[in-house]
């Protein structure tokens, strides 16, 4: 994600929005024909890989159109279910069950308008972006693993370090059974048509590359008569489910309430970073991140109140708005109505289509959310956020997200906190034998050991000064060490350690 958030900024900025006349409907009907060709094959993917009915998927594109794109905050940004919440959202309905989704999106939403309310949209932008870089590469990671065993038809192992030792077994598995074989094939020429299409001239980009793939693979499959598992759909009505008082009264868990918290950092910090994306891409309306925040909790309590996957802003479907040349926010919410024709009116289109094609596509989506490019650059240059980054990451993979991205977070404060606390200790005789320390910076307890350790390598038969009138802070682990150490350092008969700082005086 990171490397495609370059590319998109990077790419040339769209003109100033437009509000009047018809060439502006037009502009923003065909723009959001393209967000729904490229959000079509998304939705219906990440509800898959998610466990849940494919339908579900739809609905929150539906109301991420709809709802979200008709409310202020960002212009041009497209809301939906994305692969950054994939497997939490699998996680969560394996633990707590389907109905339970609902609760858990519900009071996302519920929070997310609490925070916007209270003004907390712009702080969403204080988080570390190596912990954002982490949690996304850790659910690249994820994805990446469980989409293999979905691509050769094999079930998913429940854990990351499972999915990693299974991966020998898998490959055998899939040379052995003809019919693995066969779903890793269309699967594997899901992701070449991904990667290949992008190659290709301008003209033909036009149409969207997801689109494309699946096209191909579910034409194939069909001509073919190949026997391979397809998406089960049952129907847009069938598939809403509002939450229950069983499922309401969840809420009250411990562990729901991790899973409710996780959901909202990590939907909101992957809106609002989305959205500084975008803002660089055009010259129109900068977005107000509180409003966003706000928008994207009225989208969570709506899909929670549908049973459906929660939402977060998508960078994709957003760079496909903008790239088409949307004028106003009429097209994410056309894209959105289109969602609703298309879902209503062809939902026997969504049975056709291979899981191996929609698993090849999350597999390619979950590569691009790992930062391969950019992370020698930042082992040169910054080599603290990318140990920070890499142990959200490998914490992800080996436990889960919540804990994961908990980990990250208090590692970056750590880190910061070891950062500020930089302390110099200088050491000079003068006449008559009297030994002065003068220490100046931040004397924090993170650089007490070494702070004793000079000190207590001082003669202790000799006057010593200890000079601290340059430190900036004094925290109170490093004054009450400091007053202990003058209490005894001096040898009987040897004249008292000399302090001065105002609070030591």
């Amino acid at each position: 994600m990171l490397s495609t958030l370059k590319t998109l900024t990077s790419s040339g900025k769209a003109g100033k929005s437009d509000t009047g006349g018809p060439g502006a409907l037009r502009q923003d009907a065909l723009a959001s024909l393209v967000v729904f060709l490229v959000a079509l094959p998304l939705c219906v993917g990440v509800a898959v890989a998610s466990g849940v009915p494919a339908e579900l998927g739809l609905i929150t594109g539906i109301v991420g159109g709809l709802a979200v794109g008709a409310l202020p905050g960002s212009t041009f940004q497209v809301s939906g279910p994305a692969a950054g919440l994939t497997v939490l959202v699998f996680e969560a309905v394996k633990e707590f069950g389907l109905g339970a989704l609902g609760a858990i999106v519900l009071a996302t939403g519920v929070l997310q308008l609490a925070l916007g309310a209270l003004r907390f949209g712009r702080w969403f932008r204080a988080i570390s972006v190596a912990v954002v870089q982490g949690m996304l590469a850790g659910i690249g990671l994820v994805l990446v693993l469980g989409q293999l065993y979905t691509m050769t038809g094999a079930r998913q192992p429940g854990s990351g370090l499972a999915k990693i030792t299974g991966l020998p077994g898998l490959a055998m598995d899939a040379v052995t059974d003809r019919g693995r074989l066969t779903a890793c094939a269309v699967g594997a020429g899901t992701i070449a048509v991904l990667v290949l299409w992008k190659k290709l001239p301008g003209k033909a980009r036009l149409v969207p590359a997801p689109l494309v793939a699946v096209t191909l693979a579910t034409t194939v499959t069909a001509v073919a008569g190949l026997d391979i598992a397809r998406v089960e759909v049952k129907g847009l009505a069938d598939a809403i489910q509002p939450p229950g008082l069983n499922d309401l009264t969840s809420l009250g868990s411990v562990a729901v309430l991790g899973t409710v918290l996780a959901f909202t950092l990590i939907a909101s910090a992957e809106s609002l970073f989305s959205a500084a994306a975008v803002d660089r891409m055009h010259q129109g309306p900068r977005t107000h991140y509180d409003k966003e925040l706000l928008a994207q909790g009225v989208g969570n309590t709506l899909c929670g109140f549908l049973g459906a996957l929660p939402m977060t802003a998508v960078i994709v479907r957003s760079a496909a708005n903008v790239q088409a040349g949307a004028r106003t926010s009429l097209s994410r919410v056309l894209h959105g109505l289109w969602l609703l024709i298309f879902a209503v009116a062809l939902p026997a289109a969504i049975g056709v289509i291979p899981l191996a094609a929609l698993a090849g596509v999350l597999v390619h989506a979950g590569c691009k959310l790992v930062p391969v490019r950019e992370l020698p650059p930042l082992w040169r240059g910054h080599r603290g956020e990318a140990l920070v980054l890499a142990a959200t990451a490998i914490a992800i993979v080996t436990t889960s997200m919540f804990e994961g991205v908990v980990l990250g977070l208090l590692l970056a404060v750590v880190k910061t906190a070891w950062e500020v606390s930089h302390v110099h200790v200088e050491t000079r005789e003068l006449t008559g034998g009297r030994v002065v320390v003068t220490i100046t910076g931040h004397a924090t307890f993170l650089r007490l050991p070494r702070l004793l350790e000079t000190l207590e390598a001082l003669p202790q038969n000799r006057p010593v000064e200890l000079d601290l009138s340059a430190v900036r802070h004094l925290d109170h682990a490093c004054r009450t060490a400091l007053e202990g150490w003058a209490e005894r350092h001096n040898t009987e008969g040897t004249e008292a350690v000399r302090v001065r700082h105002p609070e030591l005086a």
